[in-house]
């Protein structure tokens, strides 16, 4: 397989080594706006050619597929562009900007017959794959009760920088720079941890978003402070099951951290996933009655990565696929309608 890596923003460099180091891949071409940095990045991961635009790379064309590493907001345009031309893509997290574009993108890349995967990245922790099993081999019963967390505390510690200063930590704070907050951010991430580690769908959500104050006027230089920090969402499963999923960037001692936790009514389980590394506790047959815990040791998987480049080779779409992503986005999307609906639904006055 030959690949195109469209943009070569930090997100880049984990898309260039992981292909690279995989049989029979070729970094063909890396596309970026800034002539500087496309050919830095070509010459760093020893790459066929540098682009400053993606209608350049298209009009060489010599590749089979695209790994989309622009921002957020040009996901949609810049893949239908390369399914226009007849390219597999593998995008980056969140597919789109909301429901309408990224089911568009499900339907034409469908419609073209071509590979269409995200890059859903915890879809790699091995000890949810294993959980996943757990439910559909019928090994903790019927699934009732479900808990999910996505905590970071990169707003009240400096592992990864001074958000204060860095710009590409304020643009996540800021809606007019493009960010929907937490929600848009992680809300993704966490939401497919969900539903892939129960073996369901999303029925029903209703959530809250809470941006807190950060800096006087809630402003640094040009950026306003005003997208969510936190969220709080309760969830209804198309299985039958409740949850509740919430996420935070002031989750003080969490450098970043998910955790599911799934209730059925013959066992549990609980995966951990952390900075410095995974976990699967179980509770299951006479367990239950002495509510004793055990971890579970697992087996490494395959990355998204290596899929994605499967599923070229047998010319057949593998998950997490767009048409999964986009079902994602729509959850996502309702969450923002609860929340600008909530005066309606308020207490008091």
């Amino acid at each position: 397989m030959r690949l195109l890596i469209l943009g070569t923003g930090s997100m880049a460099n984990s898309h260039a080594k992981a292909f690279a180091a995989i049989d029979g891949v070729t970094l063909a071409g890396a596309v970026d706006v800034d002539p500087g940095r496309a050919e830095a990045f070509r010459a760093e991961y020893n790459i066929e050619r540098a682009f400053t635009s993606l209608e350049e790379a298209l009009a060489w064309g010599e590749f089979d597929a695209v790994a989309n590493v622009t921002p957020d907001s040009i996901h949609h345009a810049t893949t239908l562009q390369c399914v226009a031309a007849g390219k597999h893509v593998f995008c980056e997290k969140p597919l789109a900007a909301n429901y309408e574009d990224a089911k568009e993108m499900a339907d034409k890349i469908e419609a073209a017959n071509l590979v269409g995967m995200v890059n859903l990245t915890y879809r790699n922790v091995a000890q949810l794959q294993a959980a996943r099993k757990l439910v559909t081999s019928g090994q903790i019963g019927k699934v009732k009760h479900v808990e999910a967390s996505y905590l970071q505390s990169w707003l009240v510690a400096k592992m990864w920088g001074d958000w204060q200063t860095e710009s590409r930590w304020l643009w996540r704070l800021s809606k007019k720079h493009g960010s929907n907050g937490t929600l848009g951010d992680v809300g993704v991430h966490i939401l497919d941890f969900v539903v892939y580690g129960t073996d369901t769908e999303i029925d029903e959500v209703f959530c809250r978003l809470k941006a807190f104050d950060k800096a006087p006027n809630n402003r640094i230089g040009e950026y306003e402070l005003d997208a969510n920090d936190s969220f709080t969402m309760t969830v209804s499963f198309t299985n039958g099951a409740l949850g509740v999923v919430h996420s935070s960037r002031w989750a003080t001692g969490h450098v970043n951290e998910l955790r599911l936790r799934v209730y059925g009514d013959k066992g549990a389980f609980e995966v951990v996933h952390r900075h410095d590394g995974s976990k699967l506790l179980v509770c299951l047959g006479d367990d239950i009655e002495t509510a004793t815990w055990k971890e579970v040791e697992v087996e490494p998987v395959a990355t998204n990565y290596q899929r994605f480049v499967e599923a070229v080779k047998q010319g057949k779409t593998l998950e997490p696929s767009f048409r999964h992503a986009a079902k994602l986005q729509k959850a996502i999307d309702l969450a923002n309608v609860t929340e600008s609906d909530r005066k309606e639904h308020r207490i008091t006055a």
